[in-house]
């Protein structure tokens, strides 16, 4: 019990002092010390809790060895014009991955006809608005990426804005804390994916490399503490107690 207290700290701690190597563009640092953090935060999450969902663990393996490859790639071969940057496909792939688990991880469980039933205003929007957005931010890479590697980002952005709407949907539906909790995770990690795009496609700003970095920490802070919540009934809206 110790060892999992000591090693939330150090994680915390590692959190603050890999924002703060993004923060100062020292990228080689932060990618090292962030495939370290996932490693360890891999250990915490499979040794210490004691209700494991197997999609969670995928999401924490996929991530992480995605990071790794980002690590590695410091350490490779430079890549030059016209080759296949294999660890950037190798990354994004796994980061795709990852994203894919946690998706399944909300509609597995939910009976989805009920959901669509419920809320097909809702999903009509959201699908609407998922379209709208990943035309627009993936169309910002216009010019700097390959056609293989703009297709990938599309895929990449449409995945994350896909994981986005279901965790919305999700505490929709669901309306307790451990949804909230996810929801907030996925706001997080999708505002991190965005402006990180932001950082290395349109404004080179170390302002920006400090703020993804600062919400790519806190998605993964609410995605842990969901983690070790275990799913209650629907609470009632406040309509509904009122009323009796």
């Amino acid at each position: 019990m110790l060892l999992n207290k000591i090693l939330k700290v150090v994680l915390l701690l590692l959190g603050g002092v890999f924002i703060v190597l993004q923060g100062f563009v020292l990228e080689k640092e932060g990618d090292t010390l962030s495939a370290l953090m996932l490693v360890l935060l891999t250990i915490l999450y499979c040794v210490w809790t004691k209700r494991k969902s197997k999609l969670f663990i995928g999401f924490l393996i996929a991530f992480t060895l995605g990071h790794i490859l980002s690590f590695l790639a410091w350490y490779g071969a430079e890549v030059k014009e016209g080759e296949v940057d294999y660890y950037y496909y190798g990354s994004n792939i796994l980061y795709i991955i990852s994203y894919l688990f946690l998706i399944f991880k909300i509609i597995l469980p939910v009976n989805i006809k009920k959901v669509f039933k419920e809320l097909v205003i809702p999903i009509v929007i959201l699908f609407a608005l998922d379209v709208f957005c990943v035309i627009l931010v993936t169309d910002t890479t216009k010019g700097t990426l390959s056609n293989n590697e703009y297709m990938l980002e599309f895929v990449y952005n449409a995945v994350i804005m896909v994981l986005l709407s279901v965790a919305l949907l999700d505490y929709m539906y669901k309306n307790d804390n451990k949804s909230m909790l996810f929801l907030v995770g996925s706001i997080c990690m999708v505002f991190s994916e965005i402006i990180q795009l932001a950082y290395y496609y349109i404004i080179d700003d170390k302002t920006l490399a400090f703020i993804f970095s600062f919400f790519l920490v806190v998605s993964f802070v609410f995605f842990y503490v969901q983690s070790q919540l275990k799913f209650s009934d629907p609470e009632p809206e406040y309509f509904d107690i009122t009323n009796g």
